[in-house]
């Protein structure tokens, strides 16, 4: 009976022994385990329109093969794994990244997100950082990116006078592209490219003949220029067209109002 009872006990606490550690805290997980050398890298600072190109070193610290699933990255660079998808135990790996900074400025910020089967780290966010330094450069702006016509009656012309400025350092050279428009600078038809000195700004006026159209009207009228930050921007022309017999019923209808 004793010795029977002392059995019982030994096998309860063999297998005590043998279950415990599985649900104890901290207990290593089984499986693949990614580790980077750094999740972080700041290229400090860059001139604008060079390549950054770092390479983010990783290890499989897991006593089974990682398996890397997925790699992408936020716009504005590249990211490209330069090592095998499947890493058995204790080997490392890299991930080439390539941030092209044309078309930046000032301090930049992009993410590479890393998929793999580890299964508690299943998504690594990266991040790369910079300071872009831009050189002297033009930089076009404008007194309004949107114009409301308001209401406008059918044949009408739509008129939307423009001040394009140049911002930057260096000389702006631009075009405005819109179909079926006159672009006016000094009651001139405009002579591309247009120029404007570093500091200056010039008047323009574009005019929209509305012939054969009714109702709500949205048109574009696209600027392309030199500035390397901005070189295709547009402004917003809005209204609404109406036919003289429309506009006489409005007229009837709140005539009161008006006088």
């Amino acid at each position: 009976m004793l010795h029977t009872r002392s059995g019982r006990i030994i096998l309860v606490a063999v297998l005590i022994a043998a279950v415990v550690p599985v649900f104890l805290p901290g207990a290593p997980p089984k499986g693949p385990k990614i580790v980077f050398k750094e999740e972080a890298w700041n290229f400090g600072r860059a001139k604008m329109g060079t390549d950054l190109i770092h390479e983010f070193v990783f290890k499989n610290d897991g006593d089974a093969p990682l398996k890397i699933v997925n790699v992408e990255t936020s716009c504005g660079c590249t990211a490209a794994l330069v090592s095998d998808k499947k890493l058995d135990p204790g080997k490392s790996g890299k991930i080439k990244v390539t941030f092209a900074t044309q078309g930046y400025a000032g301090e930049v910020v992009k993410y590479i997100y890393v998929e793999s089967d580890d299964p508690v780290q299943p998504r690594v966010q990266l991040k790369i950082s910079a300071a872009i330094d831009v050189p002297p450069q033009p930089r076009i702006d404008f007194d309004r990116y949107s114009l409301d016509a308001g209401l406008l009656v059918e044949g009408d012309t739509l008129t939307a006078p423009v001040t394009v400025y140049n911002k930057g350092e260096l000389e702006l050279k631009f075009e405005c592209q819109l179909s079926g428009a006159k672009i006016l600078q000094a009651g001139k038809p405009a002579v591309y490219p247009i120029k404007v000195a570093a500091g200056k700004s010039v008047d323009l006026v574009i005019k929209l003949d509305l012939a054969n159209q009714m109702g709500p009207i949205r048109e574009f009228a696209l600027f392309k220029s030199n500035d390397p930050l901005r070189a295709t921007i547009s402004v917003n022309l809005n209204g609404y067209i109406v036919t003289r017999e429309q506009l006489r019923q409005l007229f009837q209808r709140y005539k009161d109002i008006l006088n």
